[in-house]
């Protein structure tokens, strides 16, 4: 900052006068100190969620004006050295007798089984027999076997917190704040396996769960788990074609779901699609506690009646292996990949929330999300195995509803996905909100910006953000961010602890901005796939490093910017994150291709250029003599995405072109059709 430069007037950014006088004196007596100390005293003594957005903008801008991003982006949140030290990474680091936080990472890569086995005791993992080691020494680092000799069921770790702490805190709109105990929460996951036993399924059965995330649900994931049986998520927002095609891949024998949805005061019927999807038995829920579900087949039953009264349950114990989880991500077929979890891919989400977001016994954990999604399973695990509370809202979050059951269930960790911030910003909904106990906020899904992520940083009086980026597949986060280390909005600080990634150019040639490979073994990591050939998918021509060491693809465009951070730039493959969903081209191509008029279709995802969620733009080649308008194809394609795919996919615009452009073997370049769409965004955003 150039101390000689005047105070600027800030009653233009709407403060009054006596304000902007207030803030102006609190500049001028920080004239002496450099910019990061200067922000931090704003931000700690003067600056509060109560000033407009606008003056937190400017005065970050004009305090960090001529700052050099070789050494860093500026920070909006610098680490107390005290609170640094106490965290879960500082005492660790105490522990091991490391000062330097990317030392103690080295350890964590460069010892590899020394660290899983510190994090394991950390986490205080149960077993019924212990490993005789971390990794098979003879298996390959392509795909490793983790913890030989061991057996246990990973649900079980989920119960040691007190039996009387609050396991589970959840608010349907319109009703009080209600929770659910550990020991609760454990007596009915055994009603729900004791039922499973009941109803004649066996270990190994797959047991798809389509419903919001709610106090039950957690339960029958648990409960599934316990039993040895096996997990499906499917997300209910698919519509009943997408959940007919997952039920057939997985081979699912019974389902869990709810009769219908409420989200903002409208009901959405979801046991409809069920049976349109002609989905094995069910359980059903009923959304209304005041009414029971009512069933159109005699396959299926009430969630009541299903139930066991036995609440005792000794869960099946496993080979460390063994299938939990089938979750869906994208595929380049049209299909979507079906990703195993085993007992082992849990450590992986609860280290992460010990170490990267801090997470403790007693903080209160919120996370918009479903379990189709790996942030439902993780959240569950990041929580429950480090004695935190899940706090649930199941209607919509981008209401003022959700700030306030945010503030009233005294969250401490609230994660989200970009494009929910934005709209927070848009509306103004959360501001005047007491959100005070927050400690951290996580970010995750899509590539967010500056903008957002500082107005983010704001509503909770400066705390700091976890860019947290990862994959099913990862079975948590390969880039992220610590509370030992500073926070600038929109940036990664650190690879996650436990591994490491190279970033390449399209010649294979290390590179400060490139797609990343992950580098393995790490617990969490995928070994196989469900209905694809996994060495093909993640590991096949990929050069490894010069010593040897093999690299994983995953996908990802990450770019170095100095100090040790990262951006993201989205996908380097034909996949695209949408609303925080990962999905391929080809899924949504399958779909339109479909429709009257079309010839054929390519999905392209667009970056804004200033950073943030991506945009869903459709190059389209119409059949000879159709000549509908663009919006009229917009429209039409909107429709089919809501109704055949899913409604959080938005279609933001369609290209019409004459043709698409092909490889010599066929193949469509959406490389080049996606820079064309980007070089138009950035253009138009310029004007």
């Amino acid at each position: 900052m150039t101390r000689t430069r005047p105070i600027p007037d800030l009653t233009e950014l709407g403060l009054s006068v006596g304000d902007a006088e207030s803030l102006g004196a609190a500049i001028e007596s920080m004239r002496d100190l450099p910019p990061v100390g200067q922000w931090r005293r704003l931000t700690a003594e003067f600056l509060t969620p109560d000033h407009p957005f606008p003056v937190h903008r400017f005065l970050f801008d004009w305090v960090y004006a001529g700052w050099c991003e070789e050494d860093g982006p500026p920070p909006a949140w610098i680490p107390d050295p005290r609170q640094a030290d106490s965290s879960n990474i500082g005492q660790m680091m105490g522990d091991l007798g490391y000062r330097s936080y990317r030392d103690f990472h080295g350890w964590t890569i460069g010892e590899r089984e020394a660290f899983w086995e510190a994090m394991i005791e950390r986490l205080n993992i149960r077993f019924k027999e212990r490993h005789h080691e971390i990794r098979e020494s003879a298996s390959p680092l392509v795909a490793p076997g983790w913890l030989p000799g061991a057996r246990l069921n990973i649900a079980e770790s989920c119960f040691q917190s007190s039996r009387d702490a609050p396991a589970v805190i959840f608010q349907n709109p319109g009703e009080p704040i209600a929770r659910i105990s550990f020991g609760e929460l454990e007596s009915l996951s055994a009603r729900v396996a004791n039922g499973l036993v009941e109803a004649g399924f066996v270990p190994g059965d797959a047991i798809a769960v389509i419903m919001p995330m709610t106090m039950e649900s957690v339960a029958i994931y648990l409960g599934i788990v316990r039993a040895g049986c096996v997990v499906v998520s499917i997300s209910d927002s698919f519509a009943a074609e997408e959940i007919a095609m997952r039920l057939e891949i997985t081979a699912s024998k019974g389902v869990f779901t709810q009769d219908f949805l409420v989200r903002s005061g409208k009901r959405i019927g979801l046991y409809q699609r069920i049976v349109d999807a002609g989905a094995p038995r069910a359980v059903v829920l009923s959304a209304d506690p005041e009414a029971e579900a009512s069933l159109q087949r005699d396959t299926d039953r009430i969630w009541e009646a299903f139930l066991s009264d036995d609440s005792n349950f000794a869960s099946f114990i496993a080979e460390p292996g063994a299938a939990t989880n089938l979750l869906f991500s994208s595929g380049t077929t049209g299909e979507p990949k079906v990703i195993p979890w085993s007992h082992t891919t849990p450590i992986k989400c609860a280290a992460d929330a010990w170490l990267h977001h801090d997470v403790r016994p007693g903080d209160v954990l919120a996370w918009p999300t479903n379990l189709g999604w790996m942030m439902g399973p993780w959240l569950i695990y990041a929580a429950l195995i480090n004695r935190a509370t899940i706090a649930l809202y199941p209607d919509v979050p981008t209401g003022r509803g959700f700030g306030a059951f945010v503030r009233d269930a005294g969250v401490t960790m609230l994660g989200l996905v970009p494009s929910l911030v934005r709209s927070w910003r848009e509306s103004g909904c959360m501001e005047g909100l007491d959100w005070s106990r927050i400690r951290v906020f996580s970010s995750t899904g899509e590539c967010s910006n500056t903008e957002d992520m500082l107005y983010l940083m704001m509503l909770a009086g400066y705390k700091p953000i976890i860019e947290y980026c990862g994959g099913t597949e990862i079975g948590g986060g390969y880039l992220t961010g610590t509370v030992v280390q500073a926070a600038s909005p929109a940036t990664f600080s650190t690879p996650a602890l436990g591994l490491d990634f190279d970033l390449v150019d399209e010649a294979g040639n290390p590179a400060r901005s490139g797609e990343l490979l992950l580098i393995p073994p790490s617990i969490g990591l995928s070994n196989e796939l469900l209905n694809a050939d996994h060495y093909g998918v993640y590991h096949a021509d990929v050069p490894p490093r010069q010593d040897g060491t093999p690299r994983r693809r995953h996908g990802d465009e990450i770019e170095a910017i100095g100090g040790g951070y990262y951006r993201h730039h989205g996908r380097a493959d034909d996949t695209m994150n949408l609303g925080g969903i990962k999905v391929s081209s080809v899924e949504i191509e399958r779909i339109l291709n479909q429709v009257s008029g079309v010839h054929e279709t390519a999905a392209i995802a667009v970056s804004p250029k200033r950073g943030g969620p991506d945009r869903l733009v459709i190059c389209l080649v119409c059949e000879a003599g159709n000549d509908d308008s663009v919006d009229a194809w917009r429209s039409r394609f909107r429709k089919v995405v809501r109704e055949r795919l899913n409604p959080l996919f938005k279609v933001a615009d369609i290209v019409m072109v004459e043709s698409l452009p092909r490889t010599a073997s066929n193949k469509v370049m959406r490389r080049k059709l996606r820079a064309a769409c980007q070089e138009a965004q950035n253009e138009r955003e310029e004007k």
